[in-house]
């Protein structure tokens, strides 16, 4: 069951608990502390927010249009890139452009629906944009587009930090706002974007990225990561991908998702550009009688303009260059010949039906299904850690000992409570994941995999098993990790065994 605040929806019981502790705790600590709750119960009632993050040029923005289903995000580089946008619903379509004083200015979005290139203010004194849209994905997920990362643009580095609650105060201003800020601002999951090579710096983003969430430490519970601009990888140069783009592309994902392993809960493929011009209305049936045309080509020429970009548009036939530019600039090469491949096979595919093949070929669906499975169905356990990581640092804050302990026990009577306990294996697979824990690589694949799947075959490592057969194995395994707390164990690996556990046998209940 859900509960409301009074700023919006609880996300489930365990948002609910915090909540009632935040508000319980609020006459007993100092006002400083008690307005830093308020913020903490703000953000419990409010949707899930994700930040999209990346090195410059990755793709981000472009994702995250295709996520909200609209071009808003500004792609090329301009004022806009260099600052922190947070896209939330709202009931009326705006622009907030927040200063670091914390003064606004509306603004309206431009004529063709996007924020304007230029803002037409001084944003050396900008913190970050806010866009209210009303989009139903929204409602659910407020998502937090980023400057990408190794850019080197310090000031829209120092804004980011800032913004995800990285940044400390240096200067004696506001004291409370500075200490809620850094406290509870973080963005409460991270879809990070990689496109062909993960670096070394890559994985050190990423680790200092989701840091600076409101969670402290990221792992597979509230990160994933995408392999964007997949149509760009050479099938030639994947072992295994038989000289297919897509499944080059799901081969280097996989071997990128050990990489960035345990960081992210995947890795997926997707193609930005074709997701976005599919899924914001950008693809017409213009652009699907252009690419009828096209299709009629005889195949010699066709193979030919495909080649390259440059020969694409500047070779001579009828469909003008104009009409194959905009075409590049919407499917690039791959996506216009996944479509010309569809109408050869269906003259009388409509283009509508091609929107939902270019779509499908981009795989955004596929991403979208993992946000939800890693994010969504997780949302009450992702803020609920996260608002317990910042009611615990506010305390940590305060500089009382007394008012420490006394937050400190409150926590620790709501985490022995049977339904507190995905708290625990949260915090179990994060200490895991951090290294805090040094355990055997195996069962730390085991609670990696225990603690970060939403489906119960997926948990216990059996998909597809039968109802009998899971609960049997469930049984099992709770019993050899009680036997493991008792006898071999450390002291800190008994601590995560007897949760682990707990995580079986309550696993064992649901089934029997």
């Amino acid at each position: 069951m859900t509960a409301t605040t009074d700023q919006g929806r609880l996300a489930g019981p365990l948002s609910v608990s915090v909540a009632n502790l935040c508000r319980r705790l609020q006459p007993q600590v100092s006002a400083r502390t008690a307005a830093g709750f308020a913020e903490v119960l703000r953000r419990l009632g409010a949707p899930l927010q994700v930040a999209v993050a990346g090195r410059i040029k990755s793709g981000k923005s472009t994702l995250v249009n295709a996520l909200i289903g609209r071009r808003v995000a500004p792609t090329d580089v301009g004022e806009c890139t260099r600052l922190v946008t947070r896209f939330q619903y709202g009931t009326v379509d705006r622009i907030e452009v927040v200063f670091a004083g914390g003064h606004k200015q509306v603004l309206p979005f431009a004529p063709d629906g996007s924020i304007p290139a230029e803002l037409g203010v001084d944003i050396s004194k900008v913190s970050h944009i806010e866009a209210y849209l009303t989009s139903a994905v929204l409602q659910d997920m407020t998502v937090i587009d980023t400057p990408g990362l190794g850019s080197l643009d310090a000031a829209s580095v120092s804004r980011t930090e800032q913004l995800l609650g990285a940044a400390q105060a240096e200067d004696g201003g506001d004291e409370l706002d500075e200490t809620s800020r850094n406290a509870v601002a973080g963005a409460e999951a991270v879809l990070y974007v990689v496109t062909q090579g993960v670096r070394a710096d890559d994985q050190q983003a990423l680790a200092a990225f989701t840091a600076a969430t409101a969670s402290r430490e990221a792992g597979p519970v509230n990160a994933i990561a995408v392999l964007n601009k997949a149509d760009t990888i050479p099938p030639e140069s994947v072992e295994g991908s038989g000289g297919d783009v897509w499944r080059a592309a799901s081969i280097l994902a996989e071997k990128q998702g050990l990489l960035l392993k345990p960081r992210v809960a995947d890795v997926l493929p997707v193609i930005g550009l074709i997701a976005e011009s599919a899924e914001s209305g950008n693809f017409t049936s213009a652009d699907a009688d252009a690419l009828r045309q096209l299709a009629a080509l005889d195949d010699a020429t066709l193979e030919t303009m495909l080649m390259a970009a440059d020969i694409f548009t500047s070779w001579d036939c009828d469909v003008p260059a104009g009409t194959r530019l905009r075409l590049l600039e919407k499917l690039d090469l791959y996506g216009i010949r996944r479509a010309i491949d569809a109408i050869r096979a269906d003259s009388t595919i409509t283009a509508g039906a091609l929107r939902r093949l270019l779509l499908s070929a981009s795989g955004l669906e596929a991403v979208r299904a993992r946000l939800n499975t890693v994010f969504a169905a997780r949302a009450d356990g992702i803020k609920a850690a996260a608002a317990l990581a910042s009611v615990t640092a506010l305390a940590h804050a305060s500089g009382d000992p007394a008012e420490r302990q006394r937050v400190h026990d409150a926590i620790e009577v709501l985490l022995a409570k049977p339904e507190a306990h995905q708290l625990r294996l949260l915090e179990a697979l994060t200490l895991v994941v951090a290294g805090a824990v040094d355990m055997p690589e195996d069962l730390a694949e085991e609670v990696l995999r225990v603690g970060s799947n939403a489906d119960i075959d997926e948990q216990l490592g059996l998909p597809g098993a039968s109802r009998p057969e899971l609960a049997a194995h469930a049984l099992e395994r709770a019993g050899w990790w009680r036997s493991f707390a008792s006898f071999g164990a450390t002291p800190a690996q008994s601590r995560v065994a007897h949760v682990v556990h707990r995580a079986y046998f309550l696993i064992w209940q649901q089934l029997r």
